[in-house]
């Protein structure tokens, strides 16, 4: 026995050595920035043990499989977008006219601004659940229903005998969730769900024997579609906190938007881009734009992810600060921008932008709440405002660029959803939408206390070794 215990540490020792090699020298090639890059090196030749199996895991910055995935239906899914691209392009914005960080923003996307939409901003759990059930009672042909998370409580009991109720009226239904943010959704509520006839998958970003390891990504994103003539996309997920039904964090400040028109179809390409990756499925739907009659609002969607090269959630707030000439504010519950975000930031203050930041008072993860004062402090004497909401906790992803443009969304303002979340947001260009997201802010900034940026060197030497320390883990927050 203690002859064959040799013989194995005598093989995985010098294999756990090589790999620690090999691994530091992909580290060295494909790491995102040199910080990391050394961090991996080091860690991967000194101490190989705890290093290999770790980089396997979170030293993934890239996505993979997704092309091998697109080829499988190559054609089927070919003609999709040509269809998508036909049947939007009468309603494509000319951006000839427009401001050139606009075409940045939809290079970015893939996607193309459009109008004939009307937004609808949802205001917390109630109002957004409210607009989702109804939605679901008007569909005529499909749900497509997906969530990061979904909890087996109140909330999603009701959404659950709503989509059931409609499928055994003969309605096409799927439900996608993240298998982290609902790991706690037991087996019989999603056999419910397939008893009625509901595709239901988790996302399974480990899918194909090549990815086993792409246990780092999550899908975060929170979108509803029904009939390709509406959509909601948010920060609100399906659960009872979400509704203020949580006492150690109500009441609980989201938002959501409801959008009608062309721009439901860009939801639409998001979530079907999703569910196929997730299934290998291509249900039938409807890609003829319906436009709105009562407004006519500019929308493009913006989809983020790990599959590209470039980094799309972190250049596009950097475009959106960059842009920037009377006000930035931005609402988000943790604020651990990277190096070209917190740049960007300074630099909008420096032309003398209105900078706010609304993030939460009551942390719902200590380490990602103190690592956000290293940041304040960064940027503190520019005149940027921080503000702490009070009430309860502020989950909501919401942007207001100058006086006609918002965005409502699922990015939070740090390194996972930058990098390794698969995100979406909607960008609004108009300007009383811009106001409806101006009020909003302006009563959250009532109910938030300003935060002194000047007044963290006073805080007790622990306090700031404790968020000195919170900061180093800002990579994987």
């Amino acid at each position: 026995m203690k002859l064959q215990m040799k013989k194995m540490l005598g093989v995985l020792i010098p294999g756990f050595y090589a790999a620690g090699i090999i691994l530091a020298l992909h580290a060295a090639m494909y790491t995102r920035t040199p910080t990391g890059a050394v961090a991996w090196t080091v860690s991967l030749v000194s101490m190989p043990f705890v290093a290999v199996p770790a980089y396997a895991v979170f030293g993934r910055n890239r996505f993979e499989g997704v092309n091998a995935a697109y080829e499988e239906r190559r054609q089927e899914l070919d003609d999709i977008l040509v269809g998508f691209q036909s049947s939007l392009a009468p309603f494509e914005v000319d951006l000839g006219q427009a401001p050139s960080w606009y075409r940045a923003v939809s290079n970015l996307s893939d996607l193309q601004l459009v109008n004939g939409n009307e937004v609808e901003l949802l205001v917390d759990g109630e109002a957004t659940f409210n607009s989702i059930l109804e939605g679901i009672a008007r569909a005529e042909r499909y749900i497509l229903f997906q969530f990061y998370m979904i909890h087996d409580d109140g909330l999603g009991r009701r959404v659950k005998a709503a989509l059931i109720e409609r499928a055994r009226a003969g309605i096409q239904v799927t439900v996608l969730y993240d298998e982290i943010g609902s790991s706690g959704l037991p087996a019989s509520y999603i056999n419910e769900l397939r008893e009625a006839g509901i595709g239901v998958s988790s996302f399974r970003p480990t899918r194909g024997w090549r990815n086993h390891f792409q246990l780092n990504f999550r899908n975060h994103r929170k979108m509803v579609v029904v009939d390709g003539r509406e959509a909601w996309l948010g920060g609100h997920n399906v659960g009872d906190e979400y509704l203020g039904l949580d006492p150690e964090f109500s009441p609980w400040r989201d938002t959501h938007v409801r959008i009608a028109g062309p721009a439901a179809l860009q939801v639409q390409l998001t979530l079907l881009a999703d569910w196929y990756w997730a299934t290998r499925e291509v249900p039938r739907l409807d890609w003829t734009p319906t436009p709105a009659t009562a407004t006519d609002q500019q929308v493009l969607i913006l989809p983020t992810s790990p599959t590209r090269q470039l980094e799309t959630a972190s250049l596009f707030f950097v475009a959106a600060l960059s842009a920037a000439r009377e006000r930035i504010w931005i609402s988000a519950p943790y604020f651990v921008p990277d190096e070209a975000v917190l740049k960007a930031l300074q630099l909008a203050a420096l032309r003398g932008v209105d900078v706010r930041i609304l993030t939460t008072g009551k942390p719902d993860s200590l380490p990602v709440y103190l690592a956000a004062f290293h940041y304040i402090d960064m940027l503190k004497g520019l005149g940027i405002g921080f503000y702490a909401y009070e009430p309860g906790f502020l989950h909501q992803k919401a942007m207001l660029i100058d006086n006609n443009v918002a965005s409502v969304g699922t990015h939070n303002f740090d390194n996972r959803s930058f990098r390794l979340n698969f995100e979406v947001t909607s960008v609004v260009v108009d300007t009383g939408f811009a106001s409806d997201v101006e009020a909003m802010f302006q009563r959250d900034f009532a109910h938030a206390s300003a935060i002194d940026a000047d007044a963290l060197d006073e805080q007790p030497l622990w306090w700031q070794l404790a968020v000195r320390v919170s900061r180093l883990a800002a990579p994987v927050l």
